[in-house]
Parts: structure tokens; sequence; C-alpha cells
């Protein structure tokens, strides 16, 4: 599992344009969680609902189903940015220097082609869903309260397409640092070691003992 130091910055392209794309990865990250609290306002009514008035919100389950893939995805580049996700480091953690940066660069670009074909598939599944021939334009719906099921079908395309950009960004900035040889690319997110990632569990652990005191 890796973790990162913030992502660097200088007055260079790639980093303005990686600040400026953060901003979007921001906002979708904001909805993602939004939709999260929403989802926890819907499970109290229902619940609510049952309990009071033997009458449960109609169509939970839908609505469930509406939420999810915002839940899912819409914060899958916000984390890729900033080296949130899960990896198994073992063999790059013990990388440095150009090294480490092809083969991040060659993990990036595999990574890349898989979203690359996840966009390709979302969207046909999205796209079999969209007809507006039909009414509010879906050939499919909701079993309950019949939502129209291609607005959450859509989602997973488009966060993969912004994902992708991220990934082309990161792509850029890996190519940058082989080229030039860094030690403190930007743009990128910078493993941490094992040491480092202990000094500071400890760190945090101390701190709330502290504050406990």
């Amino acid at each position: 599992m890796a973790g990162a130091l913030s992502v660097l910055s200088d007055d260079s392209t790639l980093s303005r344009i990686d600040r400026r794309f953060n901003a979007v990865e921001k906002v979708l990250a904001f909805l993602s969680g939004l939709a999260v609290l929403l989802l926890m306002v819907l499970a109290v009514v229902s619940v609510g609902g049952r309990n009071l008035f033997n009458a449960p919100l109609p169509g939970y389950v839908d609505w469930i189903q509406q939420f999810m893939p915002l839940i899912a995805f819409m914060g899958i580049s916000y984390a890729m940015r900033d080296g949130g996700h899960i990896r198994m480091d073992i063999v790059i953690g013990q990388m440095k220097g150009r090294t480490l940066w092809l083969a991040e660069l060659i993990t990036t670009l595999a990574t890349l082609a898989l979203i690359l074909l996840l966009i390709w598939g979302s969207w046909a599944h999205f796209d079999r869903s969209f007809d507006c021939t039909r009414p509010l334009c879906s050939s499919d719906s909701s079993i309950d309260i019949a939502l129209p099921l291609w607005p959450a079908k859509l989602l997973a395309p488009v966060a993969f397409s912004v994902l992708a950009l991220r990934l082309l960004l990161q792509l850029w900035g890996y190519a940058r640092a082989f080229a030039e040889g860094a030690t403190q690319p930007v743009a990128v997110p910078l493993v941490k070691s094992a040491a480092e990632l202990a000094a500071e569990e400890a760190q945090h652990v101390s701190g709330a003992r502290n504050g406990e005191d």
C-alpha cells in the first residue's frame, strides 16, 4: 500500500495545468461525498418512515442504484492525483531515479490502456440505455419507481474520461522526470518509503494520545 507526499508544484506549464485540473477533480470528489450524505439522509427517512408511519420511502433501492455510480466513480481521479489508491509497490518502492520514473511511466501507461477500454465499454453500456424515441430518453428503468437508468450509466464513462486525462498528465510528469533525472518531479504523487510511513503513523498516534491527555 502506497502513501504519497503532497504533489509538488512549480511555474511550469505542466504544473499549472495540474493545479487547474485538480480544481475540477475536487468538485467531482465533493459531489461524490455529497451523494454519500444524501444517501444517508434517504436511509434515515426510509427507516424512520417504516418505523414511525409504516411507510418507507418509495423507491429507496432505486435511488441507491442511481447514487452508487456517483459515489464509486466521481472521486477516483482526485484520489489518483494524490496517490490515494491502494497499490502494491514492493518492487517499485525499492527503485530510485530514472529507474523509478520509467517503472511508473510503464505502469501508468498500462493503467491508461485499461481505462480507455473501460471508457469504451461503459459508453456502449450507456448508449444501449439512452433512446430519445422513448419516454425520458430511456430504454430501461429501475424496478420500483421506474427511474431512468441512463444518467447513472453515463457517470461511469464521464468519470473514467476525467481519470484518463489525469493519467495523461501523470505520463507527462513521469516522462519529464525520466528525461531530466529529477528527484522531486511536479504533478505526480511521490511514494513514501516504509520508514517514512511508519514515522508518520507513529507521529499521528503520538499526537492523538497527547490530545487525549
